[in-house]
């Protein structure tokens, strides 16, 4: 391979002169920090120079805001909570294998179409609510609560739709979701509320898995009752054997007392008493289709106030005028550059 002779050092031909590189790399650098701190400075220069329009533009902003809050008409939103209670949890896979929670949140996301809609008379007849009253929903939609972690406590909720539904971390909850209403007037929110679960528990075949699982659960407590008398009674004659087998056939003679078989059965009675509990709790809270976990609160400022509108109008007049007096100063060069092209 050739080489070139400096006066210096010899340097082949197909080789890469690092500090070369690294020097050139180093001032091309030093230029981009020159160029954006000259930028910088010209910036704050030209903002100081003119900062009584850009400050009118802000005010305008401001006063075009509490305009369009005087204006407008109110809305508020509140959130609810439901517990599904027709969902068959598998506990290992937090799974619900009645999927019944899918089809309530797409159901109610019907009544968001009717609302999309501007249709009234839809929404009135699916929430059993007057039309007057309707006119002042805005938007009824469900979302689905997303538990982080899996430890089954709910950590926010998937109002954007985002979630990946292939987590395995941080997973839907599948026994409950989240409604949200955006309304005119939040006094009409219990309204809204009752015509919701009218709504759900209309179906007809919500209605028949409801009963089913009502009637399947007092079966279950009536076998449960019937065991938990066997094992008492069965706990009462073991004690009663085992008593009278221990007792000394002679005198002196000692007898080492063990009760472990008759511990078992308390055990065995303990856990049908929790399962009955569980049950009873089933059917004496969880009566409907749905329940509501946490109602609506009600809202105590409006959504649409003066910073509703003002993060938008204030912004866009600023950048506006802040263009408007760059095109401004520029104007001789722009009229050579359209001269010139």
């Amino acid at each position: 391979m050739s080489e070139i002779t400096t006066p210096n050092k010899n340097v082949r031909d197909d080789e890469i002169d690092l500090l070369d590189l690294f020097r050139r790399m180093g001032n091309t650098l030093n230029r981009w920090g020159k160029a954006l701190g000259r930028a910088f400075l010209i910036s704050v220069v030209f903002l100081l120079k003119r900062w009584l329009p850009l400050g009118l533009s802000i005010a305008a902003g401001i006063g075009i805001s509490y305009l369009l809050k005087t204006a407008s008409t109110s809305f508020y939103t509140s959130d609810l909570v439901f517990r599904n209670n027709l969902a068959l949890m598998d506990k290992k896979k937090m799974r619900d294998n009645s999927g019944t929670t899918s089809e309530i949140i797409s159901k109610i996301n019907q009544l968001h179409a009717f609302c999309s809609e501007i249709n009234s008379s839809a929404l009135s007849q699916a929430l059993s609510i007057k039309p007057e009253s309707v006119k002042n929903i805005s938007d009824i939609s469900a979302y689905w609560i997303i538990d982080e972690s899996k430890d089954g406590i709910p950590d926010y909720v998937d109002y954007k739709g985002n979630h990946d539904v292939h987590d395995t971390t941080n997973i839907r909850m599948q026994d409950r979701l989240d409604v949200r209403v955006i309304i005119h007037s939040p006094q009409e929110l219990n309204l809204v509320r009752d015509g919701i679960i009218k709504f759900i528990e209309s179906d007809s075949l919500y209605q028949l898995r409801n009963r089913i699982r009502l009637i399947q659960n007092q079966e279950l407590l009536a076998r449960l009752n019937f065991d938990i008398l066997q094992l008492d009674s069965l706990q009462k004659v073991k004690y009663f054997e085992e008593t009278r087998n221990m007792k000394p056939s002679s005198g002196g003679q000692i007898v080492f007392m063990q009760e472990q078989k008759t511990q078992l059965v308390y055990t065995d009675i303990y856990l049908l008493y929790a399962k009955k509990q569980t049950l009873e709790s089933e059917n004496d809270l969880y009566k409907g289709v749905v329940t509501v976990i946490s109602d609506f609160s009600f809202p105590t400022r409006r959504d649409n106030g003066a910073m509703y509108y003002g993060k938008y109008l204030i912004t866009s007049c600023f950048f506006l005028t802040l263009l408007l007096l760059i095109i401004l100063v520029n104007r001789r060069k722009l009229d050579e550059i359209f001269k010139k092209y």
